[in-house]
């Protein structure tokens, strides 16, 4: 997931004419092997290369996907605000993935995957703190288990928390502001230049802190991680492709498997431990995540379906 949040606004478009729900759910299995895959490479490289710079190497890398955005970049009408807004999510983004790269070369596979879901909560926080957006009790309920979900898989007393887990609450956090700088985007321009800018704002603010202390990678290193740029790219892809077949109602349960198959190439591929509590903590994260993304759904169904007397008229 961690990349994950990229595509949200990719999703924004105008809705379809018909749901197609297996269709949905097929494209965001392949998400979630993508976004695995993604992982396990740079679980797989290790903590040779700085976190900083095998993140920024991998949106370099990246970049090469942008060209047939460039018609796009070209048509926008660009404004001091606008380049102020993509330069904050780019910085925010920016720290996230460092946190996030250097994680997946210290805890599992499935604690990375578990505490990746983290973002929508914060998203949900931030959103009414910084956004004035009413939060109701089942909502606030939503919340709380998500954190007791967090605390379950840390179990703080219980076994050291490690620099990796504080990686990853610093990576939700920092994914979900930059959500919601993303939020008040939109109308502001097309989808496609919001994905675009982030990863060239994300590549920028990257660089400084690769440079500062830079590992000379090799050929295969090179290639592993232009490998994690393809699937990256491939995950953002099919997300789309699966937000456009069927509501987030239908598609988010889906992303659950996420945590069994890295939980599984984990012990299988890097011969991790199977825990219980992890796997236990990432449901309780994931289901209420699932609750507030249902919960979303209905009230926006609720907004633009006409009252009974309204249809006669």
């Amino acid at each position: 997931m961690s990349d994950a949040t990229l595509t949200k606004e990719m999703a924004r478009q105008p809705a379809q004419p018909t749901s197609n729900p297996m269709r949905g759910v097929f494209w965001m299995l392949v998400t979630g092997l993508n976004f695995v895959a993604v992982t396990a490479l740079v679980k797989y490289m290790g903590p040779r290369i700085p976190p900083a710079e095998s993140a920024f190497l991998r949106y370099l890398l990246g970049l090469v996907f942008l060209i047939p955005m460039i018609g796009s970049l070209r048509a926008v009408t660009w404004t001091p605000n606008l380049h102020g807004l993509f330069a904050l999510r780019g910085a925010v983004h920016a720290l996230g993935v460092i946190m996030w790269f250097f994680a997946m070369t210290r805890i599992p596979l499935a604690e990375v995957t578990a505490m990746n879901y983290l973002s929508p909560v914060y998203v949900t926080l931030g959103a009414a703190i910084f956004m004035g957006e009413k939060l109701a009790f089942r909502r606030i309920a939503a919340v709380a288990v998500a954190l007791l979900g967090v605390v379950v898989i840390l179990r703080p007393g219980f076994r050291a928390v490690s620099p990796g887990h504080l990686a990853m609450l610093v990576t939700g956090f920092a994914f979900g502001i930059s959500y919601l700088v993303a939020k008040t985007m939109v109308g502001r321009t097309n989808p496609t230049v919001v994905v675009a800018m982030l990863s060239l704002w994300v590549t920028i603010g990257l660089a400084p802190f690769a440079l500062a202390n830079w590992v000379t990678p090799t050929l295969y290193e090179l290639a592993v991680l232009f490998g994690v740029a393809c699937f990256a790219t491939a995950g953002h892809y099919t997300m789309t492709l699966a937000f456009a077949s069927a509501p987030l109602t239908v598609t988010q349960p889906v992303t659950f498997l996420q945590l069994i198959w890295a939980t599984l190439l984990g012990a299988l591929a890097f011969g991790e431990s199977v825990d219980v509590w992890v796997v236990l903590g990432g449901t309780m994260i994931l289901g209420a995540v699932t609750f507030i993304t249902w919960r979303e759904a209905m009230l926006k169904r609720r907004a633009i379906t006409p009252a009974p007397h309204a249809m006669k008229s």
